[in-house]
């Protein structure tokens, strides 16, 4: 019995040890140590707990604690991350978001769930929920001035290109009516207080607009950021003809590259400093009073190091205005420099790292042309 365990346990690990196994199947982290017996997966731990809430379709143990029969050694060996994801994820549309291990847990389930046991990406062609085209539904949008969230119909149109919410069912007319291009959608669960919590942005009059909406159902409002990435990939076709569907697929929706609190001055360099919410939406830089407000209460565009930006760690010495945090940032523009003051070390490394990642890239010609938002300063 000995030897058999010990045979089992030597040919598990010549297979944990495939290249193909080193990333969780699921979400890409490194390392996995779990695995699922029917479906000869290996997947990380966080993954590992979604599979076990799903056991009609997967059965997960433990590739360090748990024993391994001879049988399921070589159903895994048979299998493995390749060959499953060559059945699972044969057919994935090209905008479909394909969440890691840094995404919330409604992205990463709904993944999974979509994977194994909706098996939506196994056949060519298959209609899913967010591919018509048009999608219509409830979703609960908090109020702008009295913090609620009332359920509100929304549409959104691939044939418009746009998206619509409508205040009352019956409503003729919507409140908004978003042009695709200028949409963004990333989910927020922390920022909103619900584990299914969406943030759609837009630009209205060159700023930036939040919506902040969530569905009680994890699989509805994963549908709904997926229409949005489908609705916007196929405008984006058509206004691009030449550019490839992984240029396009780059121009999507995008996480926020840093969120965080920060205190800043005013243009004059003598206010008091105050403590803001800020979001680096790549180029944009915006500050909030609140976490959950509608509008930024200023913004600035953050160019390349080529067109004279830059970003230094600390104050310019003999500055005035008072400031109760001590790490300091200095963004420098053309135009002028920004100061802003971190609560600790590690938050004004954050900072400075993602800053520093986009200063570094070179400016796209769409860049170039929203360069006029560097003009927008911060009011107090």
């Amino acid at each position: 019995m000995a030897g058999g365990n010990e045979r089992s346990m030597k040919a598990l690990k010549e297979v944990w040890k495939r290249a193909e196994n080193s990333l969780c199947a699921d979400c890409g982290k490194p390392d996995p140590d779990w695995a699922s017996s029917t479906l000869g997966v290996f997947i990380c731990l966080n993954c590992s707990g979604i599979h076990r809430n799903i056991p009609s379709i997967s059965k997960v143990k433990s590739l360090k604690m748990d024993h391994w029969d001879d049988a399921q050694v070589q159903f895994l060996a048979k299998h493995g991350n390749a060959v499953t994801k060559a059945i699972y994820e044969a057919h994935i549309p090209i905008y479909y978001y394909q969440p890691t291990y840094n995404d919330c847990q409604v992205l990463r389930e709904q993944w999974i769930r979509a994977k194994y046991e909706r098996k939506e990406f196994t056949e060519p062609g298959k209609q899913l929920p967010y591919s018509d085209g048009v999608k219509e539904g409830i979703l609960w949008k908090r109020g702008r001035d009295n913090g609620q969230f009332l359920p509100r119909k929304f549409l959104l149109s691939e044939r418009e290109g746009c998206l619509k919410y409508f205040t009352k069912q019956d409503a003729k007319e919507p409140k908004i009516n978003v042009k695709i291009d200028v949409i963004n959608a990333t989910f927020q669960p922390e920022k909103i207080g619900n584990p299914n919590g969406l943030q759609i942005t837009y630009l209205k009059d060159n700023k930036t607009r939040n919506i902040f909406v969530y569905h009680e159902s994890g699989k509805e409002v994963v549908d709904w950021f997926n229409a949005i990435r489908s609705v916007q990939f196929h405008y984006l076709k058509v206004a691009f003809p030449i550019a490839s569907d992984n240029e396009i697929k780059n121009r999507l929706t995008r996480n926020f590259l840093k969120e965080g609190y920060m205190e800043k001055t005013g243009p004059k360099q003598r206010e008091a400093f105050k403590k803001r919410w800020f979001t680096l939406d790549h180029r944009r830089l915006m500050y909030f009073k609140d976490p959950l407000d509608a509008f930024a209460k200023g913004e600035v565009f953050v160019g390349s190091g080529e067109n004279g930006y830059s970003v230094q760690k600390g104050l310019p010495s003999g500055t005035q205005g008072n400031f109760s945090w001590h790490y300091g940032i200095t963004i420098v523009t053309p135009d002028r420099e920004y100061l802003f003051t971190c609560e600790t070390e590690s938050d004004q490394l954050e900072w400075i790292r993602a800053f520093t990642s986009v200063i570094n890239q070179a400016m796209t010609p769409q860049e170039y042309a929203s360069k006029c938002l560097d003009a927008v300063s911060f009011p107090s």
